[in-house]
């Protein structure tokens, strides 16, 4: 090799290196944010409960600040218009309940917990489905648009697989509905079903393996500048 196709050849190897701690560098950054991210959701979780946020306070609603916010709101369930969300628990498969709870101020979604397939029909579950007004308290959850991976909700067929609140707010005709809604918490309904509190609050926290990779590639391709470099014809 030409000693000017060797030095073409290390300093393609040093950019590469550079690269390479830059995106080692890059996951670092990323890992101090999740670890940021779930020390606050950690924080909401076990906060003490605040009022729903109302009208005034959607524009401002988003996942980073306010996802599993812990919350509580009184109101009226529409039972008639409930939603049932295809779901896999740890109870196995089944359905997510999301019900319309009508406050005095607003319509807000509440997702009240998990039934098997066996009790999808409301009749076999009529007396989990208590009338006049009721308290609930949960975690607020963003809306979970369109449908799940390779999977399109289809209102029309009644067929869901994610908790779009748009788009159920619409299929059942519902008023002035919040944008975000909200997990109930453990707190047993009579009759045992839905299963409430069975939220799950995990964070895939892979970064520190991906630095360490991208800076083992980096030092790797410095070898090979300094090898390229330092070799004779």
């Amino acid at each position: 090799m030409t000693r000017a196709r060797r030095a073409g050849f290390a300093a393609a190897a040093l950019i590469a290196a550079v690269l390479l701690a830059g995106l080692g560098v890059w996951q670092v950054e990323r890992r101090a944010w999740k670890h940021e991210l779930v020390a606050a959701v950690d924080a909401r979780i076990h906060a003490a409960p605040v009022a729903a946020p109302g009208p005034d306070a959607w524009p401002r609603i988003n996942a980073k600040d306010d996802a599993y916010l812990r919350v509580t709101a009184t109101g009226v369930f529409r039972h008639d218009r409930e939603t049932l969300i295809q779901a896999v628990t740890e109870r196995g498969a089944g359905f997510w309940v999301l019900t319309p709870l009508e406050t005095p101020r607003f319509t807000l979604l509440v997702n009240r917990g998990f039934v098997p397939a066996n009790r999808r029909d409301a009749a076999t579950r009529a007396a989990g489905n208590v009338a006049g007004p009721v308290r609930i308290t949960g975690l607020l959850r963003v809306s979970e648009p369109d449908g799940a991976f390779l999977r399109a909700n289809d209102p029309a067929a009644g067929r869901w697989y994610s908790r779009d609140v748009a788009a159920i707010a619409k299929a059942r005709g519902l008023g002035r509905v919040a944008p975000y809604f909200v997990d109930a918490d453990a707190a047993p309904n009579p009759g045992g079903y839905p299963v409430g509190g069975l939220t799950v609050v995990r964070f895939r926290d892979n970064h520190l393996v991906y630095a360490l990779t991208w800076f083992a590639l980096s030092a790797l391709s410095l070898f090979f500048a300094w090898r390229l470099w330092h070799s004779r014809d």
